[in-house]
Order: structure tokens, then sequence, then C-alpha cells
């Protein structure tokens, strides 16, 4: 296991090197500056695309524009929130924050992009389906030359799709939130045990695809945001004088890097290093850039690319602006990240115990637990989206084995070697999602010009 950890681990650092830096940041920066901002001057449009307003059932597309944010949402709003933000703050402080933030930031203009190019070049599977991501817009929109890309992108992305850490993540909130408080020992067997349980209950909706996924994460996600949500407001609250010093906190440790160990650098300081770990958790909550959300996006309803882009932009803006920072500011402001050793979900579990006790751990089990599993839905449809374009649509329904087997893998597997999996996996289906995007931003931005002069002309 100890040999595991260390491929795993220089997996991830190789991965996360400074080219993806680049590509990922200065790309999305890129974005931004091409599009003069446009994006973000239509936020209220975006909202009422979102409620609904523009909702047409002969449209193209197999979802509605809320679904396809709730199903891309149930995968980013879950461990990345709850367990990545605390993992950001054990390793990094309070500094870590405030790099989630500007990965938030240029993300939403990437969001933006690349889920309008999910629907300006959505292609067909095998079967003659319509289908969008970036698999698919960059065959459609680059042209075949290209195809090694979107093969890079949906062998990655298969991988990537695996839900490694929220099964991880659930294990641990299990036993320390429940079995270990009553006196149960955990052990490899009762590990496995949970994993039989959650290979079950996955089984049973993935096998029912996207329409019920959607619908399931449509109701899910929503309600336990609010929880979620009113739950942090309270321990905020309880800790109200603690807010201003940790919000200040955040903004300055982000350039002092005081918490960040000396042993660990990178591009020559401990700085670059923290700068390196808030972008690569802010993607892990966000998935800005990865691809994976324009897959959810690309089977909206609609024959309006612009739309689908403005409600996936909403994306970056709720699960890292509003929910990681709600989740760091609570593990902040109970002085837990100071007191315990923990991290991940077992950080944020504390925070909730210190702030409410007896039950706030309890609640938060609810929230990690239905984020978890409705995270489980949205990887395997996108995980047998990549396996589809691979080798055809008859044969996707092989990766759901894989995807159950991953399940049992991760509950009985260390936190350090999931995450370092998934980190140096979405590194590499970030390369030709963000190089696809950057070689089309001229398109994106000329269907923008056409779609807002047409808004103003009605």
């Amino acid at each position: 296991m100890e040999t595991l950890n260390q491929l795993l681990k220089d997996f991830s650092s190789l991965a996360w090197g400074l080219p993806l830096l680049i590509i990922l940041i200065g790309g999305g920066l890129y974005l931004i500056i091409r599009s003069k901002f446009l994006p973000f001057r239509y936020l209220g449009h975006a909202i009422q695309v979102l409620r609904g307003k523009y909702d047409d059932p002969n449209d193209p597309g197999q979802i509605t524009h809320f679904q396809a944010l709730t199903t891309a949402l149930s995968s980013t709003i879950g461990m990345g929130n709850i367990s990545g933000v605390a993992l950001a703050i054990a390793i990094g402080g309070p500094g870590a924050v405030f790099w989630m933030w500007v990965s938030a930031i240029v993300g939403m203009s990437t969001k933006y992009f690349t889920s309008t190019l999910a629907i300006l070049y959505r292609g067909k599977d095998s079967e003659g389906e319509l289908q969008g991501g970036p698999m698919y817009f960059i065959v459609e929109g680059l042209g075949k030359p290209w195809r090694f890309l979107a093969i890079m992108f949906s062998f990655f992305g298969m991988l990537g799709a695996l839900p490694v850490v929220n099964v991880n993540q659930l294990k641990q909130a299990i036993n320390d939130i429940i079995l270990i408080p009553n006196g149960v020992e955990v052990s490899f067997s009762s590990n496995l045990i949970i994993a039989v349980i959650l290979v079950i209950f996955t089984s049973i909706v993935i096998l029912g695809g996207l329409k019920r996924i959607s619908a399931l994460a449509s109701k899910l996600v929503p309600s336990m945001v609010l929880l979620y949500f009113v739950l942090v407001v309270i321990i905020l609250v309880v800790n109200y004088t603690e807010i201003p010093k940790y919000l200040s906190m955040i903004v300055t440790d982000a350039f002092a890097a005081d918490y960040w160990p000396e042993d660990k650098p990178f591009l020559g300081g401990v700085l670059g290093a923290l700068i390196l770990h808030g972008i690569k958790r802010g993607a892990f909550s966000n998935e800005a850039g990865l691809g994976t959300a324009a897959m959810a996006h690309g089977a909206a309803k609609t024959d309006e690319p612009v739309r689908e882009g403005l409600v996936a932009m909403l994306g970056p803006a709720i699960d890292t602006l509003i929910v990681c920072t709600l989740t760091a500011l609570a593990i902040l402001v109970t002085g837990v990240w100071e007191t315990t050793a923990s991290n991940g979900v077992s950080l944020t579990a504390a925070a909730f115990q210190s702030a409410i006790p007896e039950v706030g751990q309890y609640l938060l089990m609810v929230c990690v637990f239905i984020f978890s599993v409705s995270s489980l839905f949205s990887y395997a449809y996108y995980g047998n989206k990549c396996l589809s374009f691979l080798i055809g649509a008859k044969r996707k329904h092989y990766y759901n084995y894989l995807y159950i087997a991953s399940i049992v893998l991760a509950a009985t597997t260390d936190f350090e070697a999931m995450i370092n999996f998934i980190d140096g996996v979405f590194a590499l289906m970030a390369i030709p999602t963000m190089l696809a995007t950057i070689l089309l931003a001229p398109k994106v931005i000329a269907a923008s010009k056409l779609y807002f002069n047409k808004l103003k002309n009605e």
C-alpha cells in the first residue's frame, strides 16, 4: 500500500506541474479577457434561463436547463465542498481558500465557453443519439485530425468519473460519525459492508440512465444545499465574532503561506505551492476546465448554445464561491483546524460537532450521504458517455462493472491514495478540454455576439 501511495503521489505531482497551471488558469484568464467579461455581464439573464423562462419542450436534447445544472452540481457540490475544502485548509491554512476563489472566478468563464461549445458542436453517438461534451466538440469543432485529443479526454474522463474520493469520504464519515462513537470496531470487513450497500443502491439508479439520474438530482441536490446552508449559518451565528478575523486571514495568508510545509515548494517557494494547492482543490470543487460538466450541459434541451453556457457559468459561483466559502468559515471560526489532526470530511464533522453539539455531525452525515450518492449517479453518466465515445454506445454499459468495482476499492483504500489518483487524472482531462476550448474560443464569441444582439432586439 505504501508503494501504491507513493506512485499515485508522484503521478499527481507530475500531472500538476507548471504547464497545467498555465493552461488551466492562464487559459481561463485569456477567455475572460478575450470575451471582455461578456458572460459576467449577463448573470441576471442566466438566472432567468435557469428558472425556465426560455424552455421549449420541442428543442433538441434530453433534459431541461435546470436539470442539466443540478446534474452537473450533483457531482461538484459534494465531497469537493466538504472534504476538499477541509483538506485545503488542513494542509495550506486559510490562504488556500483565496486561491480556490480565484479558481472559481476564472472557472466561471471557462464553464461558459466549454458548455456553450457542448451545445454548439453536438455530435451523434454510434446509435445516432445527440450528445455533447469535450470529445464531441473537439471532433465536430476542430475536425478529425484533432480526434486524438477527444480520445485522450474520453480515456482519462472514464477514469476521472470513478467515484473513488466520494466513496472513500462517505465511508470515513460513516466510520467517524456513526460506527466509532457507538463502539463498533472499524475494519476491512466493516468497510466492505459499506461498499456492498453502496454498490446495491448505486446499481439500481445508474441502470436507469440520464433521465432517472437528472430527475433524482434535481430533487435531492437543492434540498441538501439548503439544509447544509442552514447548518453552516447556525455555526457562523454562534461564532459570529470570529468571522471578520478569518475573512481577513483568507486574503492575507494567501500571500504569506505561513502554514505550508517549507519542504514542499513549487516554482521555487512555499507561496507557489500554496497557490497550486488552492487551485487544485478549486478544480476538485467546481471541475471548471475539466470537461465533466460540459457532458451534462450538452444534453440540455435547447437550440441556443449561449443559454446553456450562461447556466453552466452559475456552477462555480454556487459550489465554490458560496458553498466552499461557507464550509471554510465553519472550519475556521470553530478553531478545529488548529486543534485536530483530522483532514477531509472528519475535519468538517469536528467543526459541526463543536458548534452544534449532539446533532451537528449527524445532520452533516445526512448531507454527506445525499451529496455523495448524487455524485455517484452523475459520475456514472459521465463515465458511460466517455466509454460510449471510445467503443460505441452499444457497449457503454460495460463501464458500470468498472464503476461498481471502484466503489469496493475506494471504500477499502486510504484517502491520500484516492485523492492523488483523482487529482492526476483530472489534470490529464483538463489538457484536451482547455486546448480545444482556447482554439474554439472565437466561435463562442461570435455566437455570443449574435445571441445578445438578438436579445436586445426582442
